[in-house]
């Protein structure tokens, strides 16, 4: 199986965007969409943590590695993050660090966190 058949997920890319701001007639940055369409790639879980805080709610925090291919990555960087919809249910990944695997310019390895809960 080529390594390309195993990008089996699509992630939206999400970042800090400049909007005018019309009523305080300045630019703000506000989150949105960084690419149009969805990238495909594979979500590798890497490890988890639990947190107790207040009122007895509980915090996860669990790494992932998302592999891409190199040429729809090239242009990320540590200050976006990603969102996967499964279903009615909205994952947030927040890019810690990119990769290139042996400077090979095939594929980015992102690592990044996710927490749920809250």
């Amino acid at each position: 199986m080529a390594e390309t058949e195993r990008l089996d997920k699509k992630i939206e890319v999400w970042g800090n965007i400049k909007v005018l701001d019309e009523e305080l007639d300045e630019y703000v940055f506000k989150p949105g969409k960084i690419k149009d369409k969805p990238i495909w790639c594979k979500i590798i879980p890497q490890t988890g943590s639990l947190q107790k805080q207040q009122a007895d709610t509980i915090l996860s925090n669990t790494t992932h590695k998302i592999k891409v291919r190199y040429g729809v990555g090239k242009d990320l960087t540590q200050d976006m993050w990603f969102i996967f919809k499964e279903g009615n249910i909205k994952h947030r990944f927040d890019i810690k660090y990119i990769l290139d695997p042996y400077f090979a310019r095939e594929f980015l390895e992102i690592f990044c966190e996710e927490i749920i809960g809250g």
